[in-house]
């Protein structure tokens, strides 16, 4: 069983079976001491299990941030990717147009353009003396 707090740099090397090994072997380490808590143990049981709980939260972070690095390669080029997956953004810019749909112009939009253009005027600049 591991007393040291556990580090992220500890847990890049390992595989998706030694992660949850390591996590049972620290839920299983925890229950243990809260048993001997409630039976009475000392105060740095206390500090302990703080401790243990943390490592839990690291060991389940890496967790989830392998697979949702390995379902961001699954979906890359797809058409459709998870919501979560999605870039969050704003409200507002998820539902603007996107450049393509944006500079999409209708048959009657370019009839009326190369019928009637837009007008060049040309403007004579006079020079002001002073």
């Amino acid at each position: 069983m591991s007393s040291s707090k556990v580090k992220p740099a500890q847990l890049r090397g390992k595989n998706k079976e030694d992660l949850q090994k390591q996590l049972g072997e620290l839920k299983t380490e925890l229950g243990q001491l809260r048993t001997q808590k409630v039976a009475g143990g000392a105060a740095a049981k206390l500090t302990k299990i703080h401790d243990l709980r943390k490592s839990i939260a690291r060991v389940l972070t890496y967790i989830n941030t392998q697979q949702r690095t390995q379902l961001r390669l699954f979906y890359k080029g797809k058409k459709y990717v998870p919501l979560d997956l999605r870039p969050k953004k704003t409200r507002a810019i998820r539902r603007r147009l996107t450049k393509h749909e944006a500079t999409i112009v209708t048959e009657k939009q370019k009839k009326r353009q190369t019928h009637f253009p837009q007008r060049k005027y040309a403007v004579k600049v006079r020079e002001l003396n002073f």
